[in-house]
């Protein structure tokens, strides 16, 4: 488009894409995205007691070990994990 002082109603379905493809960078994704993108994450002593197959108090019990503190976020009351992480500290543990 060579004109920048045309106004928007005047363009071309063309030159309106050919100007929004200059202007928005465009989004590639990278390998490191898209392995977050693909983590399980469960949330909550639930999520941690589905993963182990054991009652919520038990899950409390072992996450307060700190056995699993390099694959568990908190904040607060909330609780974030990665189940893979969990299950490969869990088999390095017993």
């Amino acid at each position: 488009m060579e004109d920048l002082s045309k106004p928007l109603w005047q363009l071309t379905i063309g030159e309106f894409v050919e100007l929004l493809d200059s202007k928005i960078p465009s989004t590639k994704t990278e390998e490191a995205d898209s392995e977050t993108l693909n983590k399980n994450y469960v949330y909550g002593l639930a999520g941690l007691a589905k993963i182990l197959g054991c009652s919520k108090n038990h899950a409390s019990k072992l996450k307060s070990t700190g056995m699993f503190d390099e694959a568990i976020i908190q904040n607060g009351r909330k609780i974030i994990i990665d189940s893979e992480k969990v299950l490969k500290l869990f088999n390095k543990n017993l």
